[in-house]
């Protein structure tokens, strides 16, 4: 047996027949931790083939079904699925199973042999995965071809338990349909977490039925500034939202591909939308308007408001109610305490409380951090716990809270230190909204500024700057998609892929395995199902020469 981790081809090229067939490779994005590949003869996927199951599992049913339509895409036949009594082994099948030796809960063991290729999870979320690395490995172009599929094993687990991407619909706003596709990039590259931001200043997104005027009024934007805030508007109204039936549609088809979604409702800060809605939740009573342009604000939620809080967790009751994550995303992020050191009501409140300023902080920063307190407290009685951007580290941090680290990587680094979970989602490394070429001219659509090419994002490494123990705290990381500049869904496929190619080995593939280089060889098989399935990527990768950034 001989480990290889390179293209393999040359064993089954040697299998051929009258048929058309196609050659096959293991070494997919995110490339696995282990493969093996053996000199015995290959297995041949062919329009006979059948996918088997075990009987009774409707998970690993629907895992087969997913598999079926899969192979579908490439080869234009759909295989047909079957259900095996335990122990039955029928011949020449993929057979689907579970297997409690298998360490890691989404890992997965992929065996092929001449007469079957069986793919064993501990859970049926692992079997998931295994699907995935054969589903890569099947030619994107393959109709009516029979497959080759080397003989040998795949032994892969991810590197960490938090893969995920963002998706800001505050700015803008995309249909369901779209939000469908999105999941099913994120299964593509073994991603389990959407992190769906849902309000924000320019739009409040998701339908609460206490306050329906959220999206009747603070759904809809009168105006929209005409590039980066220039002082001209478009003069067009603009808006959009989910309706909670539609969220949950959302969460279902993300579950049945071991999808969480995370919501995010932003407070105190990015609240203008919630404001021009009811304003007396605000210091100064307004008026507001769902904001036209884009930016940080003066104008938040007035946290020593009786009606403020309340407010914020009847929105809450519902957001749970929809959304069955662990986790809540309580924003935090970017809220100026301005209006805090003058509104009698605020002040009043860190009187009563007590809150002090002392030579880090002031006392408005502890004013933040008694909201996020408060719902966090609210959110964990309901069995749930809250992620924070990094600002919540400014004052006195709640005691659950999980830290997204997003100006950089020093907040998470402080935070794990504190012994805290963090995700990583440092910008230099994870925002997707940055230009990809230096060339910003002739790029086909705008971005925020910056510059984050595909290499920068291979390079991350979420761990570095932490000792052993302080990185078991790291749960993971993703990637941040703001939309301020992102008018379509044309253009956020354009801006995610391939960096989230990229990401995605960063998340499962360990460090010791990855190679810049190898990488982009094994992205071109990868980019025929883009082109395939009509995706629109960035081709910078493929056109020019890598921009010297190693590889951490």
């Amino acid at each position: 047996m001989k480990k290889l981790f390179v293209p393999f081809v040359a064993c089954v090229l040697a299998a051929c027949s009258s048929n058309e067939q196609q050659a096959t490779s293991y070494d997919v994005i995110p490339l696995p931790q282990e493969i093996t590949i053996s000199q015995e003869n290959p297995f041949k996927l062919s329009k006979n083939t059948v996918i088997a199951y075990p009987k009774d599992n409707d998970l690993l049913k629907r895992n087969a079904e997913f598999l079926a339509e899969y192979i579908a895409e490439a080869t234009g036949y759909t295989l047909k699925t079957k259900a095996i009594e335990n122990g039955e082994k029928p011949s020449k099948a993929i057979v689907l199973s579970l297997d409690s030796s298998i360490a890691n809960a989404e890992g997965y063991r992929l065996t092929t042999q001449a007469d079957g290729i069986s793919i064993c999870g501990q859970t049926a979320n692992g079997v998931f995965y295994g699907i995935q690395t054969l589903r890569k490995s099947i030619p994107a172009q393959a109709a009516d071809a029979d497959i080759l599929l080397p003989a040998g094993k795949v032994e892969d687990q991810p590197r960490f338990g938090y893969r995920g991407m963002h998706l800001d619909v505050g700015r803008h706003f995309f249909p369901i349909e779209f939000i469908k596709e999105y999941i099913d990039l994120l299964a593509l590259h073994n991603m389990n977490t959407l992190h769906w931001h849902l309000t924000e200043d320019q739009g409040w997104r998701i339908e609460i039925k206490k306050y329906p005027k959220l999206t009747e009024v603070g759904s809809i934007r009168k105006r929209t500034v005409i590039g980066h805030n220039s002082g001209e508007y478009d003069n067009t109204p603009y808006g959009g939202f989910y309706t909670q039936d539609e969220a949950r549609e959302i969460v279902k088809y993300a579950q049945e591909r071991y999808i969480t979604v995370i919501p995010e409702i932003d407070l105190p800060g990015h609240m203008l939308a919630a404001l021009a809605t009811y304003p007396e939740l605000g210091c100064t009573g307004g008026p507001y308007e769902v904001c036209p342009e884009w930016g940080v604000f003066e104008d938040v939620l007035c946290i020593g408001n009786e009606k403020t809080l309340p407010f914020l967790e009847d929105v809450m009751t519902e957001i749970i109610d929809i959304f069955p994550s662990k986790y809540i995303h309580i924003g935090g992020d970017e809220s100026p305490r301005t209006r805090w050191q003058k509104c009698p009501k605020c002040q009043a409140l860190i009187r009563k409380e007590g809150l002090k300023a002392d030579k880090n902080h002031s006392a408005e920063d502890r004013l933040q951090s008694y909201c996020n307190a408060r719902i966090e407290k609210f959110l964990n009685e309901r069995g749930r716990q809250i992620i924070g951007w990094d600002e919540i580290l400014e004052g006195d941090l709640a005691p659950n809270a999980t830290v997204m680290s997003w100006r950089g990587s020093a907040g998470g680094i402080k935070a794990a230190q504190m012994g805290h979970d963090v995700i990583m989602t440092p910008n230099t490394y994870c925002y997707f909204d940055y230009f990809q070429s230096k060339d910003k001219e002739n790029e086909p659509y705008d971005a925020i500024g910056g510059y984050l090419p595909v290499e920068q994002v291979y390079s991350f490494n979420p761990t570095e700057g932490l000792n052993e123990e302080q990185a078991k705290y790291i749960l993971g990381a993703q990637a941040n998609v703001w939309t301020e500049y992102m008018t379509s869904t044309q253009q956020v496929e354009y801006m995610i892929l391939p960096r989230m190619a990229a990401l995605a080995e960063v998340q499962w593939t360990e460090p010791s395995k990855k190679e810049y280089n190898n990488f982009l060889e094994r992205l071109n098989s990868l980019a025929k199902i883009y082109d395939r399935d009509g995706l629109n990527y960035a081709k910078h990768v493929f056109t020019a020469p890598a921009d010297s950034v190693q590889a951490k």
